[in-house]
Parts: C-alpha cells; structure tokens; sequence
C-alpha cells in the first residue's frame, strides 16, 4: 500500500479529524461511483453514498491493512447500498420525480435507461449477481478481485458472470432481440 495513504488512514483511525476528512475527500469520487452504479439514480445514489461516510467514519478503525484500503472500501458501500436496498423495500413510497436521464458513458441516454434496466434484472437473477457484475463489469476489477471483496472464490464470481449473460441473452431472445 502507498506509504501515504497508510500514514493518513492511521492518523483518522486515531481520531485525526482532517486526516478523515481527507481520506473522505480523496475517496468520496469513488464512493458515489459505487452507489450510483447500484441503484442507477442520483438521489438514491446519495443517500447511499451518505450511509457509507457514516459507516465509514464508525468503522474505519476496522480497517486492519490486510487488503486494498479501496477493496475494503467497496465492502463497505456495498453493505450500506444492500442495507439501503433492504429498507426501500420495507417502507413503501412514492416513486422518486422523474430526472432527466443522465449521459451514459458514450454521452447517450439511452445508455443510462438500458443501465437502470439491467439493474432489476440483476435484483431478480439472485443474490450476489448484481454486486458480482457492479465490480467485474462496472469497476473492471478481476474475477480474483472481486471475490476476495465479496468474500467468495474466484470460480464462483466466473461462474456468476457466466449465469448473467446466459440470463441476459434468454432475456434478449425472449423479448424477440435474438443473439
């Protein structure tokens, strides 16, 4: 790990107030990433992205430098985005305002539509899936990284990705696409 990032996560575990703050500052890019990425809208995604800076202000001193400081960093927004997920599901609301769908990667729309849908896809193949495709697919990490994150094997990710693109192309053929 880069000695000085070790030095400022040491320093906010012990109760240093501007190294926490910098940390959150250096890290908070990556921390709506994760959550925008899970739930595919802003407000949503800041909620969650508010979740885990508290989360991770209480429980930073956990951190133990035995993996990436990024990798336990996904662990942690992931918890707070299922956690999150859990209770939206509990209480019943309104629907969130329509927004105006944000630029996908290559500056289209429909990029962000096609996103938002194959996000309940993921909720409805099973569990592990949609955190699986948000790391290998979303963040580019590894199959070998991604499992040590969700703490499963390496062969078990492969295999998730595997029933997500078999699923995604009998989705595709069932609503007459082809592949």
């Amino acid at each position: 790990m880069d000695e000085p990032i070790t030095g400022l996560i040491r320093r906010a575990q012990g109760g240093d107030v501007a190294s926490f703050s910098e940390l959150l500052d250096l890290h908070y890019g990556t921390i709506y990433r994760i959550a925008w990425k899970w739930c595919g809208h802003r407000t949503n995604a800041e909620d969650i992205t508010q979740q885990s800076c508290i989360k991770l202000a209480s429980s930073l001193a956990q951190y133990r430098f035995q993996a990436a400081f990024t990798s336990w960093l996904y662990q942690l927004v992931i918890s707070c985005a299922r956690d999150w997920q859990r209770t939206q599901r509990r209480h019943e609301h309104d629907s969130l305002p329509e927004e105006e769908p944000p630029a996908g990667p290559a500056g289209r729309p429909e990029d962000y539509i096609y996103l938002v849908q194959l996000l309940d896809q993921l909720d409805e193949i099973g569990e592990g899936m949609k955190e699986t495709a948000l790391l290998v697919h979303g963040e580019g990490l590894s199959h070998a990284e991604a499992g040590q994150i969700l703490g499963v094997s390496e062969s078990t990710i492969s295999w998730r990705i595997h029933a997500i693109r078999k699923h995604m192309n009998t989705a595709e053929v069932l609503m007459g696409g082809g592949v």
